[in-house]
Formats: C-alpha cells, sequence, structure tokens
C-alpha cells in the first residue's frame, strides 16, 4: 500500500485543495493517531466539510487508481475563485452573489451553513450546501 500512497501524495503533490499526508502511529504520529482516534494500522482517514474534524475512515480499495478516483470525486475541490474552470453555473452565480456581500455577511452565512451540514437531507442537498461552503471559504 505504501508505494500507492507515496504515488498519490506525488499526485495532488502542487494542489491547492487537497493535501495527502502521514504519520508513523507507533513513534512521532501516536499524539496525532490518537487524537482522530486512529486504532489499527495502516489506517485511511479522510478530511472534509462533511467529516468533521476527527475525519472518517476509507474503506475503499487501496490501489493507486482506487485512491485516485476516490479523491478526485469525493475531496478534491473543483470549484475555486482562482479557477471557475471546474465551477458549475449555479457555483458560479453563488460565487458573483456572495463577493458582493461583506466580511460580517459572509461569515453570518458560513455559520448557518455550518449549522446545517450535520443534519438530515438528501445527498443533493447535502453535496449543495458543501459547495457553497466551499466557496464562502475562499471569500
Amino acid at each position: 500500500m505504501k508505494p500507492a500512497w507515496d504515488q498519490l501524495g506525488d499526485e495532488y503533490k502542487d494542489s491547492t485543495t487537497v493535501l495527502i499526508g502521514d504519520a508513523d502511529c507507533t513513534s512521532t504520529g501516536k499524539e496525532l493517531c490518537d487524537a482522530n482516534e486512529v486504532r489499527g494500522y495502516p489506517t485511511i482517514k479522510y478530511f472534509s466539510a462533511e467529516t468533521g474534524p476527527k475525519g472518517a475512515d476509507y474503506s475503499g480499495a487501496r490501489s493507486f487508481q482506487a485512491l485516485k478516483t476516490f479523491v478526485d470525486e469525493n475531496l478534491e475541490v473543483k470549484c475555486t475563485l482562482d479557477n471557475l474552470d471546474g465551477c458549475s453555473d449555479k457555483e458560479k452565480e453563488f460565487m458573483e452573489k456572495w463577493k458582493a456581500k461583506s466580511a460580517e455577511e459572509v461569515k453570518s452565512q458560513k455559520e448557518r451553513l455550518q449549522g446545517m451540514s450535520g443534519g438530515s437531507m438528501k445527498p443533493e442537498l447535502k453535496k449543495w450546501l458543501h459547495q457553497r461552503l466551499n466557496i464562502l471559504k475562499q471569500l
């Protein structure tokens, strides 16, 4: 698994939205692993707005291609202020609307959406909520 993980790290080394890292839970990374409830080794955890601060365990295949597919489909932020190519029309419209708002309004909206993120909702609504949060975090 280590070669696939290292290859994944190389793939995203220049990404501004994805960070691939590792920790040795038996030595210098023990405190980090304990804080994130890592109990077995090797464990792959991912962190996003949806997972909360302790992340979630990845349970998919561990080949490079499987890991890359998971990151591409679930973790990589494709819509950024610097590159609108990955943005849907809906995201672009939202971005333009909120660029014109004050920092206080953006902060308030971000807090409102973060409060909603733990609630139960249809997958497409949850996805849109997290897309909006990703945009607001960039403003």
